[in-house]
């Protein structure tokens, strides 16, 4: 496979990186064959680890500290920050309804049957979803220009066509996300009881950087840096693709949602889970307030630079 990829700065800067560069392995060369295999997350991460130490905010009180390529606002979309200064459009956050794994009481967060029939609607989920588009359309999203961008898995997608039906809109509208939005790798603990979930948020609160334990069957284990990181991936991707439209996420599940919350309004991350989605929940994303049925018990929440938030 060759890479060949530009990070898009402003209409006039661009920072080209390696070209050609063949991340697979050929068998006729022993020298390449301990080079792993790199999947997309993989690569996007490495990416974005890779470059976001030149996004970093110049020292105003230190001129020969500067950033070099800082842009003005206005120049600068696709340089999404957490916490952002501005959101140029709207978004909704939903998560989709209770699975049919969820409804047996089943972790599945394994990337390779998310579009399984099992992974879609249960019965009760297709009813949650849509609770989740009437009280869209009471939230005023249904009535300007607006996309739906839902994880390909099979119930986010499902509640996304409930969405746009009852919305009056047709499926082009509709814009499947393939990898940014999928529901967190819970490593080990996939196929055990929803319950021992509270074990990974108890992580989580260590650290956003604690991973839950590895697993060999192809599920990821994810902290929630590294979800952090996705969601992040996606807002610029939003951010820099529309301006002044109404776009509603929709997520399988509900850390990908709270993370993203969190670095909006920049609460520290370990206290995410404070910020939790019930199946087929709907918020409206305001970038300088959480709701006032999600404050965090403690009034010291802020963190200004998430992941960092020590």
């Amino acid at each position: 496979m060759v890479v060949t990829t530009s990070t898009l700065l402003s209409s006039n800067t661009i920072v080209p990186t390696p070209h050609n560069s063949t991340l697979s392995s050929s068998s006729s060369n022993p020298k390449s064959s301990n080079i792993s295999s790199i999947n997309r997350r993989e690569l996007v991460t490495s990416l974005f680890i890779t470059v976001s130490p030149f996004f970093a905010a110049p020292q105003v009180n230190n001129p020969t500290n500067a950033n070099p390529i800082s842009l003005p606002i206005s120049e600068a979309r696709g340089l999404f920050q957490m916490p952002p200064v501005r959101l140029t459009n709207r978004y909704y956050s939903v998560r989709a309804g209770e699975s049919e794994y969820e409804s047996l009481g089943i972790i599945n967060t394994n990337p390779v049957a998310k579009t399984s029939v099992d992974n879609g609607l249960s019965e009760r989920g297709k009813k949650q979803a849509i609770k989740a588009a009437f009280a869209l359309k009471s939230m005023g999203a249904c009535e300007t220009n607006f996309w739906i961008w839902p994880s390909i898995t099979q119930r986010a997608y499902q509640a996304a066509e409930i969405i746009a039906a009852l919305c009056g809109i047709s499926r082009s509208r509709i814009v499947p996300e393939y990898s940014f939005l999928d529901a967190r790798g819970l490593g080990a603990y996939e196929g055990k009881k929803l319950d021992s979930v509270s074990e990974v948020y108890a992580l989580d609160s260590l650290s956003p950087n604690r991973k839950p334990p590895p697993i060999d069957d192809g599920t990821p284990n994810e902290s929630v840096s590294d979800v952090f990181v996705r969601v992040t991936q996606l807002m610029s991707i939003l951010e820099t693709q529309y301006s002044g439209d109404t776009v509603i996420i929709v997520s399988p599940d509900s850390d990908n949602l709270t993370v993203l919350q969190a670095g909006l309004v920049g609460l520290d991350l370990r206290r995410h889970r404070d910020l939790a989605f019930a199946p087929g929940e709907v918020r409206f994303v305001d970038a300088s307030s959480i709701p006032t049925y999600k404050q965090p018990a403690s009034a010291v929440y802020k963190c200004l630079n998430p992941p960092n938030c020590n």
